[in-house]
């Protein structure tokens, strides 16, 4: 869909897809209109035949929505999709602010045209600002699989999801939603949207993300928005912008029951190529080139193990005091040694070393003699590029009893997305390497920590191109720009 009407003049922005009852399908979109109002619209397939819903025919009573007493003009976007309501109403949520709090409006509908507003707010959280691209859905407590919008019961969570505008972060907290009085509960309100010490999808370049229920597969998936890290000049010199993420399925975490885990779809397998298994036990202070040939397309799973004995000595040590304020962004990256950490693998470098995006553990020492983990991803010599921001980003992340510790590797040229211990903490990197490209591309492992001897076993897949089929303005119904 494209700006051609007066209500969408400025902008089609965000919208959710919703199954209706007889298998029909409605599209709610926020658009900006001839006098930059956010309203909201509805739009329905063309030919709800085809496979791919390429065209789409805009409601003619546009916009069913506009911005309610007491919200901004410019504070109300990205509706939802629809879930059922106990008495049998499509219910939506739609992000806002008042001031400084951060809010999600609620509306009930029985046709998508005529809409019943809730004096309530299904959530809000103070000094959080505007919430963009709100996300709500169900997620089982004792099942590995997605669920449609609308369930709910005693055996479901619900996740309310909110991108950040002040701040360009995806918050998510799980919480439990009362269907009578449509108002939602954090298990935990010091992690509750948006605060920053709350929980996100993706601790790195990942923002504006939304879900749906893959009822084919049973799953629920994540979409994720990579803006760029480098100039605005840059990315005109290049001829385009930003790109999607590798689409991820979502679930909570049945073993932690206060956390999300996220994976890459299954289809992601069906680009593996050739793949080498290695096993390497490495000293301290060690980097070492893993034989790949060039690697600019991988797929990489790997555990980790700290020599016994070196854990032993470490706990013994008196000298060393807990510090559970470890961060990745202000310790000094991937060059900061400590006792256990960092340890990881260099993706996207060449051959000197001179540019790399380091992907790592770092393990310090927790109250009663417990272990914290934190993963991270060091952009900091990503490249030689000078008009690139270049952060590192990094998060704890839990590992349970028995665990080892994990992590799997998605490199593709530009772009590292890494998932630790099977995707409790995701870090999305946007690099922009100018000597580790193509063939001249390497791979390292290293172990950067002063005192542990680390055995590393992994399997290193080359990576196939997609083939993602363009498509026309034509196959669009968009008139070709001149």
């Amino acid at each position: 869909m494209v700006p051609d009407q007066w209500y969408d003049a400025n902008g089609v922005w965000t919208g959710s897809a919703t199954f209706l009852d007889d298998g029909s399908i409605v599209m709610l979109y926020t658009g900006s209109t001839d006098e930059f109002v956010q309203v909201q619209n509805l739009a329905y397939p063309e030919d709800p035949s085809d496979p791919l819903l390429l065209k789409w025919v805009k409601f003619s009573g546009n916009p069913v929505l506009v911005p309610p007493p007491g919200i901004g003009a410019k504070d109300f976007r990205d509706p939802t999709t629809a879930w059922k309501t106990s008495s049998g109403k499509w219910r939506i949520t739609i992000g806002s602010k008042i001031n400084r709090t951060g809010i999600s409006l609620i509306y009930d509908t029985t046709d998508f045209k005529t809409y019943e507003k809730h004096e309530t707010l299904l959530h809000q959280v103070p000094n959080t600002g505007m919430w963009e691209c709100v996300d709500f859905y169900p997620v089982s407590k004792t099942q590995l699989n997605g669920l449609d919008t609308s369930v709910n019961g005693p055996d479901v969570k619900h996740v309310i999801k909110a991108s950040m505008d002040d701040t360009r972060i995806d918050h998510y907290a799980i919480g439990t939603y009362d269907d009578s009085n449509a108002t939602w509960v954090p298990d935990n309100p010091s992690i509750d949207v948006g605060i920053s010490t709350g929980l996100r999808y993706d601790y790195g370049k990942y923002y504006a993300s939304k879900t749906f229920y893959d009822q084919n597969k049973g799953r629920r998936i994540l979409w994720g928005w990579i803006g760029e890290s480098d100039s605005e000049a840059a990315d005109v010199q290049k001829g385009w912008s930003s790109v999607q993420g590798i689409p991820r399925t979502v679930v909570l975490d049945t073993r932690t029951h206060k956390n999300l885990v996220q994976w890459p779809v299954e289809e992601i397998k069906s680009l593996r190529l050739s793949s080498k298994k290695f096993d390497m036990t490495i000293g301290p202070g060690t980097v070492v080139p893993v034989d790949v040939g060039s690697a600019t397309q991988l797929d990489i799973e790997a555990e980790f193990e700290i020599k016994t004995d070196d854990l032993k000595l470490f706990f013994d040590d008196d000298s060393v005091e807990a510090d559970n304020k470890f961060s990745c962004e202000t310790n000094g990256g991937s060059t900061a040694r400590g006792a256990l950490g960092p340890f990881g693998f260099s993706v996207l470098a060449d051959e000197g070393l001179s540019e790399q995006t380091p992907v790592y553990f770092y393990v310090t020492k927790g109250k009663h003699s417990k272990l914290n983990t934190v993963f991270c991803t060091d952009t900091s010599r990503s490249t030689l590029a000078n008009d690139v921001v270049k952060p590192i980003y990094g998060s704890f992340v839990p590992v349970l009893k028995g665990e080892k510790l994990t992590m799997r590797i998605l490199v593709d040229h530009s772009i590292v997305e890494g998932f630790a211990q099977g995707g409790r903490s995701c870090i999305t990197s946007r690099v922009y390497p100018t000597k580790a490209i193509y063939g001249a591309t390497k791979l390292f492992l290293f172990n950067n920590a002063i005192d542990a001897t680390v055995t590393a076993s992994f399997t290193v897949w080359q990576m196939n191109n997609a083939f993602i089929h363009p498509y026309s303005s034509d196959d669009l119904g968009v008139p070709s720009s001149t």
